[in-house]
This record gives structure tokens, sequence and C-alpha cells, in this order.
């Protein structure tokens, strides 16, 4: 079991990292994909003690759309910025998390666009999957992973909160469609219902913790352990049971990111991990 996208170098985990990574490997987990802030150095720094507590653990980088103004008035310099990031985060495979966000626009919209359009570019001259968040900014989001993308870019769309166009959409393009707690809560029909549309060799499951713990943790910091009841509301959702689930998104974040266990670059390169072929709701008032 994996937990594809979450947040374990967040100041949330500070206090007790050791235990939560513990109960996420009794809980079954092999393994997670974290999701680091590039603007926030601590963040790299943490992420090394979760490593060492957890070696299957990677990471992915990238500008984040509530952060995209800080390139307001260098926007040449995103790549580079990027570059750096993941040379300097032993166990990057993805660029991550970036896409739009119009719900907060904490950022002028053509300063996201253009901030996204440049990670996008970078992760295609790199071979590298992409990490999508997408909130209120769907059209913008899929045309300019078509324009920038080449018919090449692969990734997944995080934390999938969209409708069955947008699923059609994603898959379309080539991506992963990942779910978190949000497809456990009682208004979740219509994402339930792409959840069903999804191929099981394009499904990903995820936490995006430390937000959207699912119910019956509704309102908790979430955390990887808890990916498990994401995985058992898709098996029953899709009329599977969760060990096919399990397999079926373990062996999509293989393909994806490639596989926890190999030895792959820790240096961003196409080799080794790289070389794979947005929330609506948030715990602890956390923004998302």
């Amino acid at each position: 079991m994996i937990d594809s996208h979450c947040h374990l170098a967040d100041d949330a985990f500070v206090p007790d990292l050791a235990e939560v990574i513990e109960r996420a490997k009794s809980a079954g987990l092999t393994g997670t994909l974290c999701i680091l802030d590039p603007t926030n150095p601590d963040e790299v720094v943490r992420f090394k003690q979760v490593a060492e507590l957890w070696p299957s653990a990677r990471c992915a980088t990238g500008i984040h759309p509530h952060h995209a103004g800080k390139f307001r008035d260098k926007v040449d310099d995103v790549e580079r910025f990027v570059a750096d990031a993941i040379a300097g985060s032993a166990g990057s495979c993805a660029v991550g998390e970036i896409g739009l966000d119009y719900h907060y626009d904490f950022a002028p919209r053509e300063v996201q666009q253009e901030v996204f359009r440049r990670q996008v570019r970078f992760a295609r001259s790199r071979d590298l999957p992409v990490v999508i968040h997408t909130r209120e900014a769907d059209e913008d989001t899929v045309r300019i992973l078509r324009e920038e993308g080449g018919g090449t870019v692969r990734g997944v769309f995080h934390c999938f909160t969209g409708d069955l166009s947008l699923a059609r959409q994603a898959l379309d393009l080539g991506f992963y469609v990942s779910f978190s707690g949000i497809v456990t809560f009682r208004r979740a029909d219509e994402i339930r219902e792409a959840a069903k549309i999804v191929p099981a060799e394009r499904l990903l499951a995820e936490t995006d913790s430390p937000y959207l713990a699912p119910i019956p943790h509704r309102g908790k910091r979430n955390e990887p352990a808890w990916v498990s009841r994401v995985i058992d509301v898709l098996a029953e959702t899709r009329q599977e049971t969760p060990e096919d689930v399990t397999a079926a998104t373990s062996r999509s974040f293989a393909k994806l990111f490639g596989s926890i266990f190999s030895s792959g670059s820790s240096s961003g390169s196409s080799s080794g991990f790289g070389s794979g072929t947005a929330g609506a709701d948030s715990a602890k008032g956390l923004v998302r």
C-alpha cells in the first residue's frame, strides 16, 4: 500500500514524525511520495529526517500556485530554481505540486499560469512526471498541459475534486488520477462517479496529509496510515476488493514514479525514479 501524496515534511508533523511513520508502516504502507515546498528551506531539511526514518519515501518538489507570486518579477528564474531544488533533494522523482488555484488566488492568475507553464516545460525537458494541483481552474490547467506538454509530459491530477469531464480530459492527456480522503465525504458523489471510470492502471490513492482526513477521522490531522480508508471507499465505489485496489494503485505508482525499492538517481535526472512511464476541505483550519 502506498500513499501517493503527503506532506510529511510539513511542520504539522514535527512533534511526532517518528510515531506517524511507524503507524504508516504498521498499517501496511510500503512507501509514500512526500511533497516539498522549495520556497521553504525547512521542508528540505525535514525531508532528510523523513528519509532516514522511512528509506522508501520519495519526494517531489515544485512551486505551488499559492507561492507563484514570489516569482512575479522573476519568472525567468523558475526553471533554474526548480532544477536546483530537485538537485538538492535526495529522492526527488517528480515536479510538483504545481498548477493553478483560482479559489484562493494568492497570486495573480497570469503569474500562476506563467510559473505553471515554465515548470511543465522544465519537467518535459527532464522527462520528469508532474503532480498537478487544480482548483476552480480546470480549463486553463488542461490548456497549459496541452500547450506545454507536447503530448509527452506525464503525471497525476492529485486530490481529484473534478467531475467526469475533467477525469476524461486527464485520462485523454495520458495522466493518472489520484483520490484523497474527499472521496469518503458524504457529498462527494460526483467524485465517486469519476473514480468509477478511471482504469486500474491509472488509479492512485493518497492522503494529502496533514490535510483532508477521511471519514471517520474528518477534522483531525490526517496522516499516511489513513490512506487505507481511501482505498476501502475506492474499492466499494468501483465494486472491487481492497486488495485489488491496493495492488492497482501500487502498480500505478511504480509505473509513474519508479519502484520505491529501486536505487534511482537523487539528482533529479531523467534516470532512475524520473524514468517511469486539490482539495475542497481542510483539517484543523489549514488552507489547501
